[in-house]
Formats: structure tokens, sequence, C-alpha cells
């Protein structure tokens, strides 16, 4: 383990991070230090929350969500307004926490200290702290333990503040059993469903109509800025098709070293009747079902020919009954032992006495019989050559990779060199943005979204790349970009297209379609509305699907917005409906019982502690909205502008 812990350095650090020293994932260190000259984006009573420690927890946070995805995290989710909140917020209520530790000088003992620290499982050995281990981890993660335990020491102070209203959370016994009650209800519920596209044909799309939409929906049409890439991928095929011509020599040596992997096992084609004895059955019972097998093999041994037939009316295995008892091939280690040892006894076309199996006696038959037989050379050619490739190919792609990266920094405006030189091909796609690859209909035939690339294309890394300045602006290649171990690629930008909205006759299709879709949609609803209003003043089924038995905790398959519409019916008078608008289609909902179900379920085992933990947490949120008012919390201009514009805006 102490290997792995020195070889994975950068794991233990993530782990520390998530697990062990949560102050630290926004904060640092730093964070216990209150005296800076920097502006402050949040003053909480003499506290405050520094532009400085913004951008630290900001970078810390990127840098943790890029370590957890691989590198595939786009930075541009974190870069908005309600991202840049949260994070403000997480870091204000950390300092209302500091500040009221503060006053009220919360303290930790060194032995409160030294039991919280041996607690934790990651410094422990077989469930015990382990002092090696200890020094082990920290060391990984750069810390001295003094640093280690002044943060913990800290940690458990502030947990002090808010914890024992968190951990203390109790869900009175009435809440719990009503919310069980409601979980548990169970209500018969019918449908009658008015399909969209039942109605799509009585709709009519006037040209008029169309303009009219292209010009109240721009926003909605508006393409974002995209590029035409040229692009290299170095993959393992690539690095196999690399691979010179190998002589006859080279695969015989290869087949004789390894000759033993290129055996054919022997198998059985098989079929079977099966009469089942239940597990725990009586002597009795055992004996009835042997004497039944012994009279079908009897039977089948007079007449093979018979067997399939026979199978179809005796056999007691419902899924291969119908097929005559075909079980296929079978191979060795594949059955239990003595079913196998009496299978592969049997020569083509014998008939196996009864052989008792798991779920009862099997009378086998065999229909066709292939020894173990080993591939000759010429047998096992392809496979020996294919393998050889691969091999060969695996040292072929590391040498590939470094002229790569060499061939597109020597030659930064091109990348024909590099797919000269290794034999590569020079692949384009189109419709890539910033934040997404365009649909086919957007970019058109060439669309990175419809190429088989469009894992490569999409990826984050690879999308920051062209929309970096020295590949948007300056036309060059991108470095090589490490998408998986065994894939590389190198990008450049072919062309730019800006920000647009596409010409009417080019969306044209597209807003038929959708109008239609809308207008069938509304007829739906309005014929479902008709109806419903009818069958509130006469209640009938007429239309209706078979009844089904619905409860919060098993839906039977229903949509979240039918069992919203199914839960809401008031159920004085039965049956009553109620409907609802799905994306293509309308709902009418009959209820026609309601009755309480079983509390009693496993499903429900925790709910309880569930309840109490969100139950603490909403009260701990609550106490920190009392505190940010009794401290004065308030967020600076500076604070705005850093909310709504990012770093850059507060400048």
């Amino acid at each position: 383990m102490f290997d792995f812990i020195r070889t994975h350095q950068r794991l233990m650090q993530l782990i520390l991070l998530i697990l062990v020293v949560p102050s630290f994932v926004f904060l640092g260190i730093s964070g216990y230090s209150f005296v800076t000259a920097d502006p402050a984006v949040a003053e909480i009573g003499k506290l405050s929350v520094t532009k400085q420690e913004f951008t630290q927890a900001q970078r810390n946070q990127l840098q943790q969500m890029q370590e957890s995805s691989q590198g595939r995290f786009d930075p541009a989710l974190l870069d908005n307004p309600q991202a840049r909140q949260a994070l403000l917020d997480q870091l204000i209520d950390r300092k209302v926490q500091i500040a009221v530790a503060t006053q009220a000088h919360f303290s930790v003992s060194d032995n409160t200290l030294r039991r919280a620290i041996a607690s934790m499982p990651q410094v422990q050995v077989d469930g015990q702290f382990s002092a090696d281990r200890y020094h082990e981890v920290l060391a990984s993660a750069g810390m001295t333990p003094r640093d280690f335990e002044a943060s913990q020491r800290a940690e458990l102070a502030l947990d002090t503040v808010l914890g024992p209203v968190r951990d203390t959370a109790v869900l009175p016994q009435p809440v719990l059993e009503s919310l069980k009650r409601a979980l548990t209800e169970e209500r018969t519920v019918r449908l009658r469903v008015f399909q969209a596209k039942d109605y799509a044909k009585d709709v009519t799309i006037t040209p008029q109509d169309i303009k009219a939409w292209y010009d109240a929906h721009q926003d909605d049409l508006r393409l974002p800025e995209q590029v035409a890439v040229d692009y290299l991928v170095l993959d393992e095929a690539a690095a196999v098709a690399s691979v010179p011509a190998i002589n006859d020599a080279q695969l015989k040596d290869y087949y004789e070293q390894n000759k033993t992997r290129y055996v054919v096992p022997a198998r059985v084609n098989v079929s079977h009747i099966l009469i089942k004895l239940p597990a725990g059955a009586s002597d009795e019972a055992a004996k009835a079902a042997l004497a039944t097998a012994q009279d079908i093999s009897r039977r089948v041994r007079a007449e093979p020919k018979q067997f399939a037939e026979l199978a179809r009316k005796e056999s007691q295995d419902a899924g291969t009954a119908r097929d005559g008892g075909q079980l296929g091939w079978i191979q060795r280690g594949t059955l239990p032992l003595p079913m196998e040892q009496a299978i592969f006894a049997l020569k083509q076309g014998e008939v196996s006495d009864p052989v008792k199996g798991p779920d009862g006696y099997h009378v086998f038959i065999a229909n066709q019989v292939q020894p173990e037989k080993g591939e000759t050379f010429d047998e096992a050619r392809a496979k020996v050559e294919s393998e050889v490739r691969r091999q060969l190919a695996a040292d072929r792609f590391a040498d590939m990779a470094t002229k790569l990266t060499s061939l597109v920094y020597d030659n930064a405006n091109s990348l024909d060199p590099a797919a000269k030189e290794l034999g590569l091909q020079v692949r384009q796609a189109q419709g890539v943005a910033r934040d997404r690859l365009l649909t086919a209909d957007e970019a058109g035939p060439q669309a990175a979204a419809a190429s088989k690339d469009a894992a490569i294309l999409g990826d984050v890394r690879v999308r920051q790349a062209l929309f970096s300045r020295q590949v948007l602006a300056d036309k060059q290649n991108s470095g090589v970009i490490e998408i998986s171990p065994d894939t590389m690629v190198v990008v450049r930008v072919n062309a730019v297209t800006l920000a647009h909205v596409p010409d009417l006759d080019k969306e044209q299709a597209h807003i038929h379609a959708q109008l239609q879709a809308e207008r069938a949609q509304a007829a739906a609803v309005a014929a479902g509305e008709k109806a419903l209003a009818s069958l509130k003043q006469q209640a009938s089924s007429e239309g209706f699907h078979d009844p089904v038995t619905i409860s919060r905790l098993d839906p039977a398959g229903l949509s979240k917005a039918v069992m919203d519409a199914a839960f809401t019916i008031p159920h004085q008078t039965l049956p009553a409906y109620g409907g609802v608008s799905l994306p293509d289609a309308y709902a009418i909902v009959q209820l026609d019982q309601v009755k309480p179900g079983s509390t009693d379920k496993p499903a429900l085992d925790g709910l309880g502690a569930q309840l109490a933990r969100i139950w603490g947490s909403v009260e701990e949120q609550a106490l920190l909205v009392d505190l940010r008012k009794s401290l004065k919390v308030k967020i600076t201009d500076e604070g705005h502008k850093l909310i709504e514009k990012g770093d850059s805006g507060s400048n």
C-alpha cells in the first residue's frame, strides 16, 4: 500500500483534499489569515472575503474538477454568475463560522484532536491508527504533521458552531408516519391518451406562418461561432497500419512460441428434455421424476428422430421446449460436472441416461460432436499476424507519438508534413462550437457530431484548443492532445463561421415540423380538455386503458407528470378525473380507487435517518441565515461586479 501511495501521489492528494482536509478545498491554509490589503468582495463583521481569496478558491475549485474528471471538465460550467455566487456563499458561510468560533473562544483539546485523527480510515491499518501510515499519507500530500494538525484543530473548532444543530436534529414521529402513509398510498388509475400525431394530418402550415415563426424566434435559431477543422488522429489503428509487412518466418516463430493458444476446444451440440425436481422434494417425488426421465430416455433411444417432438410435449423447461429442447453448443466448464461428463461421453446421435442436475433430471442427445482440435499455422495465420501486428504497433505508437509532437511543432502552419511522415490522413469536420458540436442539420454534411470522431472532437480539451488564440487567431496547429493513453489528436482551424441566424430557406423544413408539432399538440390538448370536461359531468370508462395500481414508491412505469396528476386528483367521489399535458400527447387520468398501503416495506428502512439528516441540514442553513444577519454580512460593490462579470469585470 505504501508503494501505491508513493507512486500515486496526485491520487492521494485528491483523496486528502476531498476526504481529509475539506477546509482547504476552497481556502487553503491561507484561509486562516484575516489580515490582507486586497479589496473585499464580502464583509462579515470584522472579517472579510477578499478578492484574492475568491480567486484562489476559484482556481482550487477548477483544479479539483479537472483532476476528478481527468481533464475533461469544461471550465465554462463555472464561468457564470450562478457558479460564482455559489462559491462566494460558501466562502461567506465559512467566514461566518470563523467569526462565531473566534467570538465564542471555541477550542479543541489535544485528546479530542488525537481521537479525531485516529478515527480517519485513511491513516489506519486493519482498523487501527498507524503512525507510519499517517506520516506516509501526509508526506504524499506534501504536508507536515504540524500543519495538518493545526488545520484539523481549526476544522473541529469550526464544527462546534453548526455541528450541534446539524447532528441533533430529530424528525418528529408524526411527520415521519405521515410521509410513510403518503409514500405507500395506493391509487388505481386508468389512462386515456390523446396522441398529438393523430391530429397532425389536420394541421395546415402556410408560408406566412413559417415566416412569422422565423421572425419571432431569431434568438432560438441563432447558431454560435463555429469552426471547420483539419485534424490528425494517432490511435491504435493508425499504429497497426504503420507496421511494415511481416514475413512468414516471424509469424511462424511467434506461432511456435504460443502454440497452446491456437487450440479449438472440444464441444458438443446438444438438446435436452428436463423433468423438474424441486429442491427439498420427497423421496417419492424424486423416484417418480426419475422414472419419468428413464421412460423418456428409453423411448428416445428406440427412435432418436422423435427427440425434438417429445421435447416439445414432455420437457418442463419452457425456454427450450418450444425449440425441441435445443441447448446449442456446449464447451467444458459451462455446466455442472456430472452433466458435463454425461454430455462429453456421448457420440453423435447418442442419447444419455437421465442425469441429475440442480433443477431435476435431464435426458440429453448429442446432435453434433466436435473433438478438440489444434489449429495449424495456416489455419491460425490471420490471428497470429493480428497479434504480432498489435504487439509491434504498441512500440510503434510511442515512437509515432514522439515524432508527431516534433512535426506539428516544427511545421506549425500545416498538418501535411506530419501526415506524410507518419502515414496519417488529414481528416476534416465542421460545426465545432466553443460549448458543443453542432448537429448535422446545423452544421451540414461534414458535421463533427455525425463523424466517427465525434467523441474526440467533442472533448472539452479539443474545443478549448480550437478556440485558443494560437489556433483560432494565429491559425497554427494545436499541440498534441492526449484523449486517452492510446488516442492522440492534433487540430487546426480551417475556417471560422461567426455567430449567425441561418437563412429562412435552410430552416424552412425545421420550422414546418416545429409548427406542425406545436399545433398538433395544441389540438390534442384541446380534445383532451373537452373530453375531461364531459367526463366530470358524466363518468365513463370508454376509451380508457386497463387499470393499474400505483404508489409514490412504485409508479408502475408511469411518467412523473402522470403520477403528479394522479396524486392531486380529489377523491371524495369516485371515479374522479384529472388531466395532464405530456410532451407529445394529452392524458386523462381516471381515479377508480384509493387505499392505504403497507408502511412496513424495505424501501422505507432508514427513511427516518435520511430525513433527519435533511432536517438537520435545513436547520443548519436557517442558523447560518440568522448568523449572517447578526454579523451584518454584506456583499460589496466589488463583490457584485465579480459575481456578474467574473474576475475580468472587476478590474
